[in-house]
């Protein structure tokens, strides 16, 4: 970025130390992914029947349902790319790895926070028996060493937009996931990914706060940096996941979710618009032109998406075989 645009990431150092990390909790005020699980530290009869109870609960659910499971761990649990991501970011990047810059602070404390997501779900999945555990290991390597390209371009403007747009995305996902777990008959699990969404809540906040501020100081850039991200698609950060197997299964994966209602068009033009009206986009003034042409497209766009969803509703459901649920197939 030149040089005008890092000072003025520079000079937000004060407020961020001020409005975004009371966002993040203090370890001790922190749930921990034991407790919502077999507790293995009483006694083996105990902790045994306790897995048990867990596996009972699981057979309760279909198939699909630990498709998309595995799926919304393995987006979790590939943390290490993100946290890499977001110290690419210009200016606002950890240069030691242990920075007392405030947006260092806040880059490592959220992933701590993130960090007890994968572990939860991953646990949880390893308990439960329902998945092969060899291949959704294999995805994750695979899928951490590819890393990801979602176009933030070490561009901090475009990375809190993603970021924003992100973890709306992914609370959703969780909270549609909590509720088929209820209905499925896991109150457990529907607990797990309930308390998983509220965090992601809490973080899309702080990303969202950071956005408004941006918009304060610089609509100009923060508003062509909305508009380009929103050309480029919010991409999940798992598009380059790979089993080893099915060179589509993001695809795949993504066509289950879809069907399921767990995320789907309507979710993302959803969230367009909340982010629209939340950043008041459409009552910006004093734009450049082509600041202007940036607003005009981005405020038209979820109509445009909404026309999207009426498409896919219409594409009728393939059967498609995953490693991660040794090889049955489910509609996708």
């Amino acid at each position: 970025m030149l040089p005008e645009k890092l000072e003025i990431f520079k000079s937000l150092e004060s407020w961020v130390s001020e409005s975004v990390l009371p966002f993040s909790k203090p370890v001790e005020k922190c749930w921990q992914p034991i407790e919502f699980l077999p507790d293995p530290c009483q006694g083996p009869k105990e902790f045994a029947e306790e897995v048990r109870a867990l596996r009972q609960r699981a057979l309760g659910l279909p198939d699909e349902y630990f498709v998309m499971l595995v799926g919304n761990m393995l987006t979790e649990d590939a943390l290490p790319t993100y946290q890499t991501a977001l110290n690419t970011l210009d200016g606002v990047g950890d240069e030691t790895g242990s920075s007392p810059c405030p947006w260092a602070i806040w880059t490592r404390a959220w992933t701590a926070e993130e960090n007890r997501h994968g572990d939860l779900l991953r646990t949880y999945l390893y308990l439960s028996g329902r998945v092969d555990m060899l291949m959704v290991e294999k995805t994750l390597q695979y899928l951490i060493g590819a890393g990801m390209d979602v176009g933030t371009e070490n561009n901090p403007y475009l990375g809190f937009v993603y970021t924003s747009f992100q973890e709306r995305a992914t609370c959703s996902s969780h909270r549609n996931m909590a509720r088929l777990a209820k209905e499925g008959g896991d109150p457990v699990l529907a607990r797990i990914c309930g308390t998983i969404a509220a965090d992601e809540k809490r973080h899309e906040n702080a990303y969202t706060k950071i956005i408004e501020k941006l918009l304060e100081v610089d609509p100009n850039a923060t508003m062509l940096a909305i508009a380009d991200m929103m050309k480029k698609k919010i991409t999940m950060p798992m598009h380059l996941m790979y089993d080893g197997k099915d060179p589509n299964i993001f695809e795949h994966f993504s066509a289950v979710i879809e069907r399921n209602g767990v995320y789907t068009t309507r979710h993302y033009a959803e969230i367009l618009e909340f982010f629209i009206k939340r950043w008041e986009l459409e009552k910006l003034e004093g734009l450049t032109g082509e600041a202007r042409h940036a607003q005009d497209f981005v405020c038209r766009l979820p109509h445009k998406v909404m026309k999207l969803e009426s498409r896919a509703k219409k594409l009728e459901p393939r059967r498609v075989a995953f490693s991660w649920i040794f090889n049955k197939q489910v509609s996708a």
